[in-house]
């Protein structure tokens, strides 16, 4: 009888993980822990909001909610990334994070219909956004804005999105050297915040 591995996506180990700086990701059905250099974050007060989005947000065309529809969320980042890293495991490990009060999903409806949304995780004054969906135009910005509010509000001070993006760029996220975002990591893990009551 082969001894019994440890689960490499228990929450002590996710957990763990995030706070040294790494993340996993599936690609070509095996995991793989990544902690990029440089690293990219958004500065909580330098998020750039476009006008037009401003009028959406003016507008209330959508309803944000807070781990009203977590696994919603998680099954429609899965679903547009068409499962090349959020794998079946990996949706399992976020799921039992987010029964343990550390993984959230901010989300948008419309109506009572789910429009989009994002998920991460949440340690100390620290959210490591992991991902974005939308299926209403314009939802997981008006998410990413919220997201930015909350975290301003309850006192967070990092918030981390791994990698930059073009999309992630225009609303100011930029790269910082490794060894700059650790010691951020570590100021922040420590401070006291609650993402959700």
């Amino acid at each position: 009888m082969k001894p019994q591995l440890p689960d490499p996506l228990s929450p002590d180990v996710l957990l763990s993980a995030y706070a040294a700086g790494l993340f996993p990701m599936d690609v070509d059905g095996r995991l793989h822990w990544f902690s990029p250099d440089p690293r990219a974050i958004v500065p909580l007060d330098g998020l750039h909001v476009s006008h037009t989005l401003r009028q959406v947000i003016r507008q209330n065309r959508f309803e944000v909610r807070i781990n009203h529809g977590f696994a919603r969320v998680l099954r429609a980042c899965a679903e547009r990334t068409d499962g090349t890293w959020i794998s079946p495991d990996i949706r399992r490990a976020y799921a039992r994070l987010h029964r343990l009060g550390f993984a959230h999903s901010v989300e948008c409806w419309n109506g009572g219909t789910f429009a989009g949304g994002l998920y991460g995780v949440a340690i100390g004054g620290a959210f490591f956004g992991e991902s974005m969906c939308h299926t209403q135009r314009d939802a997981s910005k008006v998410a990413l804005v919220a997201l930015v509010e909350r975290m301003n509000t309850r006192g967070f001070t990092l918030l981390d999105t791994q990698f930059i993006t073009p999309h992630l760029a225009r609303f100011g996220a930029i790269e910082i050297p490794r060894r700059a975002y650790l010691q951020r990591l570590q100021k922040a893990i420590g401070q006291s915040c609650r993402f959700a009551d």
